[in-house]
């Protein structure tokens, strides 16, 4: 049975950055790509972006098997540590990684987590 966590990000977008890019990022770091069909490979996940401005804060709630969870995070962190994600359209969007943390789930996220775990 996977556990549920989500682990959260602050940063400031770049000029003319897409606030969906640091999402796309993180997919592609636990998925290979942004496009793919289900299952994860590594985590089931979902990223929601509020934005206020040029800060922008990320929740990532993903299902893991508990011995995943550390790698699954060490990934997020280092995707958005590279501060840029590539558009489709092959321009790129920046942003400033300003901190993550492990963060509880609210009741909302855990049945999120709950249906993208398929369980």
């Amino acid at each position: 049975m996977p556990g549920f966590y989500v682990h959260e990000a602050t940063l400031r977008l770049g000029t003319g950055a897409d606030a969906a890019a640091p999402g796309a990022a993180i997919t592609v770091a636990l998925c290979g790509s942004w496009e793919h069909p289900p299952p994860c490979p590594l985590a089931a996940h979902h990223t929601a972006v509020q934005q206020e401005g040029q800060s922008v804060r990320l929740r990532t709630i993903f299902a893991a098997d508990p011995r995943q969870e550390a790698e699954v995070r060490r990934r997020i962190d280092a995707a958005l540590a590279t501060g840029a994600q590539a558009r489709p359209d092959g321009a790129l969007s920046r942003w400033t990684l300003l901190g993550t943390v492990a963060a509880e789930l609210t009741k909302a996220e855990h049945e999120h987590a709950r249906r993208i775990a398929g369980s």
